[in-house]
């Protein structure tokens, strides 16, 4: 059974900084390209960011290229969000989903390229 269990979120200052992580289990994690999710009050869900099975390559949405840093340990079944220069707009519940394949493709919607979602972790940017 597919579990991801994130952790990492928090109250954070604008200007701060979390990390997230993502502990995956019941699945052969190093095959699977992973990404982070995030759905603020009334608004539509966002794909933060993505990365390779192999960490090969990512990708970031516009609203946080240059400051979020996607990460994952294949050895440990985790992958991690570090998120820097934080925003109040970067509020939100933070999920971590398991794609459907080793990588993801741009041109498709990623809705349609992922199975599995965690629970979410809240994170908050308030001074």
């Amino acid at each position: 059974q597919v579990h991801l269990v994130e952790s990492g979120g928090g109250l954070a200052q604008p200007g701060g900084s979390l990390r997230l992580s993502c502990a995956a289990s019941g699945f052969t994690f190093s095959k699977y390209a992973m990404s982070w999710a995030r759905q603020a009050p009334g608004k539509g869900l966002e794909w933060v960011s993505g990365i390779y099975s192999n960490g090969s390559n990512t990708y970031y949405a516009d609203s946080v290229k240059g400051r979020f840093t996607i990460s994952r340990d294949n050895a440990k079944n985790t992958v991690y969000l570090q998120m820097n220069s934080l925003k109040p707009e970067d509020t939100a519940l933070y999920y971590c989903v398991k794609a459907l394949a080793s990588r993801t493709w741009s041109s498709v919607n990623y809705s349609l390229q992922h199975d599995y979602w965690g629970q979410g972790t809240q994170v908050t940017v308030s001074s």
